[in-house]
């Protein structure tokens, strides 16, 4: 069992229509047919959304999503349309909100991966491979590969998990045409923001996209390239053989499997709300990876 610890009631605003509670997201539809996403303070780990919100989390995320966009502009059209508040939507909606085109979406998750962990280490380590594509051998936990891959999954719903799924069943699933643009698409935009990164001290070791269909158009889409869909490592402490330190969820999901907790993630129950440590400590991440990448201080 997994999924909400405690669901949320959507806000309900004159004028728009909600469509769906994501793990992070809220999606509505306003009077023009527009998508407006709004991102919330939710934290999402083991496929539990828990009950504990990270104060800032959703307006770091767009924000920094939106200075991706920004980067990566020449390479991908994305979504925004506006990033204006709508009419009589509450005030905490400022900074976390945004209208975006509406988008016949791909029912896959687009993964970049130039580094070696997390469900590609598991299944390196039983095959040698990953979503079926070789590799060498003597790869350890964080070991930079020959060159990025795209590693796709599936889509998976609230509770349920992402299954890394082959090249080939992507190409079965949306035509053989609009996979390879899939891949090309995503390992041009993993490769610039790497190197992006790079240039900030931060390795970025994988990351995952969506895209849509805009007429004939792939359209970057939903949030990009940010500590929750993202791998982003301090380059000068990367040390291949073991567990990167990271900015992102880990301080969370470190302390859901310690004793502390008391938790037993192979239970049907809950995990139990977080302690304000390591809520700071993992807010204190999320800012400081926005830091780094943008140079512009979080307030």
């Amino acid at each position: 069992m997994s999924g909400f610890v405690e669901k949320p009631e959507p806000i309900q605003v004159p004028g728009l229509v909600h469509l769906h509670t994501g793990k992070v997201r809220e999606l509505y539809q306003n009077e023009a047919g527009d998508l407006v996403m709004v991102a919330s303070d939710r934290m999402s780990a083991y496929d539990w959304v828990l009950p504990t919100e990270i104060p800032d989390k959703g307006r770091i995320l767009t924000q920094l999503s939106l200075w991706w966009f920004d980067q990566l502009r020449d390479l991908a059209p994305h979504h925004v349309l506006s990033t204006e508040l709508p009419v009589g939507a509450p005030a905490d909606w400022a900074g976390r909100t945004l209208v975006c085109k509406s988008l016949k979406m791909l029912p896959v998750e687009c993964v970049a991966r130039g580094y070696l962990t997390g469900s590609g280490l598991v299944e390196y380590n039983a095959s040698r491979t990953v979503c079926g594509l070789a590799l060498p051998e003597g790869l350890v936990d964080g070991s930079e590969l020959p060159g990025p891959i795209f590693t796709p999954a599936t889509k998976a719903e609230v509770g349920e998990h992402d299954e890394n799924v082959s090249y080939e069943e992507v190409a079965r699933q949306v035509g053989a045409e609009t996979a390879s643009q899939l891949r090309q698409l995503t390992l041009a935009v993993y490769s610039r923001a790497r190197d992006i990164a790079r240039d900030r001290g931060i390795i970025l070791a994988d990351t995952k996209f969506e895209f849509g269909f805009d007429g004939d158009t792939l359209v970057l889409a939903d949030e990009v390239l940010t500590p929750d869909s993202s791998r982003f490592w301090p380059a000068d402490q990367w040390q291949p053989g073991r567990t990167q330190p990271s900015y992102d969820k880990q301080f969370v999901r470190n302390w859901l499997t310690s004793s502390e907790s008391g938790w037993d993630r192979t239970s049907e129950q809950p995990p139990p709300p977080l302690p304000q440590q390591v809520v700071e400590a993992t807010r204190a991440k999320y800012a400081e990876a926005y830091e780094r990448l943008t140079g512009t201080s979080w307030s």
